[in-house]
């Protein structure tokens, strides 16, 4: 998927896709919200983030699950 909002670089946080210029991950916004945080939450607790970049990780973590990398042959 095509965003300029998420970024994965091996050098920050092993990996795991981000907000491009922070360290907060898009497993964790998904981890916020499945503990039943609403994005106004988040936003309040994140003030470097905006709605654009929350909603921007939402869309990159359903475009995974649509689309997952192919298996790895063993």
């Amino acid at each position: 998927m095509k965003t300029n909002l998420i970024h994965s670089d091996p050098s920050v946080m092993m990996g795991k896709p981000v907000i491009v210029g922070t360290r907060i991950t898009v497993e964790l916004l998904l981890e916020k919200m499945a503990a039943g945080e609403t994005v106004e939450m988040i936003l309040e607790s994140h003030p470097r983030l905006t709605r654009k970049a929350v909603l921007a990780a939402f869309a990159y973590a359903a475009a995974c699950i649509r689309n997952p990398p192919p298996e790895k042959a063993a």
